[in-house]
C-alpha cells in the first residue's frame, strides 16, 4: 500500500518525470518541464557540446554546477540531477554529489545497473541531505526493488524494454514489468517508463499500478529540446517498427535507421561480440553525434518504441499536460 503520492514527495503539480537523456538535456528543457508542473532532470553531459566536454570528475562536476545554476535562473520549481553510481572505483559520483548538495538540488534519479548498484551509504548520505531519491534500475526486479525501498528510495521507476537508451537485459515490456514492480513495493509509489508518449499510454501505465510516468523520448521532439530540427523531423516521421535493435554492452540498444545503426545490426547478425559492437557504437559519443548533431553516418538516434504517437513538435507544457493523469 503506497502512502504518499509522487507529487507530494517531489513537491510538483503533475506526476511526470523527464528522463535524464544525457547530452540531450540542458537548463532550458529541464526548467520547462519543471515550470509545466513536472520534474525536469539534468542528465550526464547536460548542456555540454563536443567543445565543452570535460574528462575529469572535478571539471565535470563544475560543469554540472553551471547547468544547475542556469536552471535555477529559469525556474523556481523543483528539478533533479542524474546519479549513476557504481560499487567499485567510482570516481565520478563523489564530485557530482558534492555539487548536488551544495546547490540544494531537490531530487536525484539514482540509476542502477543491477547487483551492487544499491549502495546503502549513498542512500543514507542523500537522505541526510534531504534529497529525494528516484531509484531506477536498468534491470528492474522485485528483489532490487525491495532492496532499494529498504535502503530509502522515495520513488521506484519500473522500466520496460519499450524504452529508449540503454535497454534492460531482459526483454520484458512495460506492460509486464510495471505490475510486477508495483506488487513488490510496500510503501513507495511506482512510476512507469518505456514507450509512454501520449495520454493513452499514460493512462495504461496507471491502470497497471503506476502512480506517474517517467518519459524520455517524447521530450526529445519538443520545441524546447536542444536536438536539431532534422532529428525532430525523423522522430515525427517514424514509428516503433522503424527501430533497429542490436546487441551491445551491457545488453541491447535500438536506433532509427542510419549508416551506423544499419552497420551495427549487420554486425550483430554476423555474430560479432557485444564488446566489439560497443566499440563500433561509440558509446555516448555516438549518441551525441547522432542526436545532438544529426550525424547518423557516425552516430545513432536512440528512442523508445512509443514514438509512433509523436506526430508533431509540441511544447514541453503540452507534453506534460498530456502525460499527467
Amino acid at each position: 500500500m503506497q502512502n504518499q503520492s509522487v507529487s507530494h514527495i517531489l513537491g510538483i503539480e503533475k506526476n511526470v518525470i523527464q528522463g535524464p537523456l544525457s547530452w540531450l538535456t540542458d537548463a532550458r528543457l529541464v526548467a520547462a518541464v519543471s515550470n509545466a508542473g513536472g520534474l525536469g532532470v539534468l542528465g550526464p553531459n547536460a548542456g555540454l557540446t563536443a567543445e565543452t566536454a570535460v574528462s575529469t570528475p572535478e571539471a565535470t562536476a563544475e560543469k554540472m554546477r553551471e547547468e544547475i545554476r542556469k536552471t535555477k535562473m529559469l525556474t523556481e520549481k523543483p528539478f533533479g540531477v542524474n546519479l549513476i553510481p557504481t560499487a567499485e572505483n567510482d570516481i565520478w559520483t563523489p564530485s557530482i554529489l558534492n555539487v548536488i548538495k551544495e546547490e540544494a538540488v531537490h531530487a536525484v534519479v539514482y540509476t542502477g545497473y543491477g547487483e551492487g548498484s544499491i549502495i546503502p551509504a549513498l542512500f543514507d548520505e542523500l537522505k541526510t541531505a534531504g534529497i529525494k531519491i528516484i531509484f531506477r534500475d536498468i534491470n528492474p526486479s522485485p528483489e532490487n526493488t525491495r532492496l532499494a525501498e529498504a535502503a530509502g528510495a522515495d520513488i521506484i521507476v519500473a522500466t520496460g524494454f519499450d524504452e529508449g537508451g540503454t535497454l534492460p537485459g531482459v526483454a520484458l515490456g512495460t506492460f509486464s514489468i510495471v505490475p510486477l514492480i508495483a506488487d513488490a513495493v510496500k510503501n513507495v509509489p511506482v512510476m512507469a517508463a518505456g514507450g509512454i508518449t501520449d495520454n493513452r499510454t499514460a493512462r495504461a501505465a496507471h491502470a497497471l499500478g503506476a502512480q506517474g510516468v517517467f518519459a524520455g523520448s517524447v521530450f526529445i521532439s519538443t520545441l524546447e529540446s536542444r536536438v536539431p530540427q532534422s532529428v525532430k523531423d525523423k522522430i515525427i516521421a517514424a514509428n516503433g517498427l522503424d527501430m533497429r535493435l542490436f546487441r551491445t554492452l551491457p545488453d541491447y540498444y535500438r536506433s532509427l535507421p542510419g549508416k551506423l545503426a544499419d552497420k551495427l545490426v549487420a554486425l550483430d547478425k554476423a555474430g560479432t561480440s557485444k564488446e566489439e559492437l560497443a566499440k563500433v557504437m561509440g558509446g555516448l559519443r555516438g549518441l551525441r553525434l547522432g542526436m545532438l548533431e544529426g550525424n547518423t553516418d557516425e552516430g545513432y538516434i536512440s528512442l523508445g518504441t512509443g514514438i509512433g504517437s509523436i506526430r508533431r513538435v509540441k511544447s514541453v507544457a503540452e507534453v506534460v499536460a498530456e502525460l499527467h493523469v
